[in-house]
């Protein structure tokens, strides 16, 4: 018999005399006439109730399946008397797949704290909290897709592998094939050295020149030694890129997308998002909705500055003109002086990577990023400088030689045009969504310096 998921069993418009179910056991009870068994597949966060009369086949199968047991129940889909659910499952046939000892299984109905369910990422997701988290991502990441279909960008894949250091930081993976200790590239796979990529966006540039509109939602890789809750090894990054375009509207992409992506999880996930809402960051679907209210702030760097230096906090990292924001200050300005998330431009040159478009002051460039409560920095992106000249010498002004940059030069000497783009980080966006306040926790598995489990 063809399984019923219990999301559309707790869902169905009538009573059925027959369905079939699969899924975990999150809790048993043995009365004196029978058993309850609260059943999950992780289709949803609700249970589905199942009846299992004592005396009865059903029963004998059951045995003595505890929390954690994979269980097929077979039964009749009934009206639930109680008020938690609609339906619940009178069970009639019963397979037991897996068993799940009772005295081992780390799962039992108590609450675990987030740390502890880190060491067990492996199960953690049959807990309603993980369960919950990993829906939102899923329906996070159709958000995005749906997001660029709609406004006709095209869908890239740029390199895992790279030789360019698009950010600038040296913070990257080397990939090699060459025996411990030997360090000549000539002798290595490719030939020259290998990196995992931080951003896909130097190959989105190229393909943008050629398609106009094109985006890549991919993984990306930072060796930083950060060991903060903000920073992870891997992670997934969503990559736009424009030709015939500039800041501003780069700015607006990025805010539409955030107010995309939260809308659709405030309409498909509202009984996952209540749960964090009630146990996790009391006002999350509050402060949500208050996103999509109204329009983000926007700000100069040197205004932002002004503000931050103005203001009675004392943070651990004094303001200074021509600093990088820290997120401290990011989350200052969005939390407490906005109360919103607000967009912060034209950033000191000294402090951005190479590829950014230098202003008419010859001192900043046109760069923004967007800054939300609670998270800080979410998007990070800038015009790009389209002039061959410029560009080149800031290569050499960031120490880096051109002659390795060939083919990005290249996009400048044949047609090149005005074009913007950013990087989202998904995690991060999944940390607003959710109220959750370590990246390990949005990630299934995480990479973390010192951590690679699973």
């Amino acid at each position: 018999m063809q399984k019923t998921l219990i999301v559309d069993a707790l869902n169905a418009d009538t009573a059925q005399d027959s369905v079939r179910i699969c899924g975990w056991a999150r809790t048993r009870r043995d009365l004196g006439t029978c058993s309850f068994i609260e059943l999950n597949d992780g289709s949803c966060l609700t249970n589905i109730q199942c009846i299992v009369d004592n005396g009865t086949a059903a029963q004998a199968a059951l045995g003595s399946a505890a929390v954690g047991a994979a269980l097929s129940v077979t039964g009749a889909l009934v009206p639930s008397p109680g008020r938690e659910q609609r339906w619940e499952v009178r069970a009639n046939e019963i397979v037991v797949f897996g068993q799940a000892d009772p005295e081992t299984y780390p799962l039992q109905k108590k609450h675990h704290s987030d740390e502890f369910l880190r060491g067990i990422a492996h199960l953690r997701v049959r807990t309603n909290k993980y369960g919950a988290l990993f829906r939102i991502r899923a329906q996070a990441a159709q958000a995005v897709h749906a997001f660029f279909h709609k406004r006709r960008f095209i869908l890239v894949h740029t390199p895992i592998l790279t030789g360019s250091d698009c950010e600038g930081a040296g913070e990257m993976f080397r990939v090699t094939t060459l025996p411990s200790g030997e360090k000549n590239p000539g002798k290595d796979f490719f030939t020259r050295q290998c990196r995992l990529t931080v951003s896909g966006q130097l190959e989105a540039e190229a393909l943008a020149m050629g398609m106009g509109r094109v985006y890549s939602f991919a993984p990306a890789f930072r060796a930083d030694n950060s060991n903060t809750p903000r920073h992870a090894a891997e992670f997934w990054m969503v990559e736009p890129e424009m030709a015939f375009t500039d800041l501003t509207e780069c700015m607006e992409l990025g805010e539409s997308l955030m107010k995309y992506v939260i809308e659709q999880a405030l309409v498909h996930c509202e009984a996952d998002l209540r749960l964090f809402d009630n146990f996790v960051d009391k006002g999350l679907l509050t402060r949500l909705r208050a996103i999509l209210a109204k329009p983000f702030a926007r700000i100069a760097y040197a205004e932002a500055v002004r503000i931050l230096e103005s203001s009675d906090r004392h943070f651990v990292f004094p303001v200074v003109f021509g600093m990088d924001l820290q997120t401290e200050h990011e989350r200052w300005l969005a939390e407490e002086h906005f109360e919103h998330p607000v967009i912060v431009y034209d950033y000191p040159r000294e402090i951005k990577p190479f590829y950014m478009r230098c202003n008419d002051d010859k001192e900043t460039v046109a760069a923004m990023d967007i800054l939300a409560p609670r998270t800080g920095e979410i998007i990070g992106g800038s015009q790009r400088e389209e002039r061959l000249d410029v560009l080149t010498s800031r290569l050499r002004e960031t120490g880096k030689e051109p002659d390795e940059y060939w083919w990005y030069l290249d996009l400048r000497r044949f047609g090149s045009a005005p074009h913007a783009g950013f990087g989202m980080g998904f995690e991060r966006l999944l940390m607003l969504l959710t109220g959750m306040s370590n990246i390990r926790d949005v990630i299934p598995f995480p990479r973390t310096h010192g951590t690679l489990e699973f």
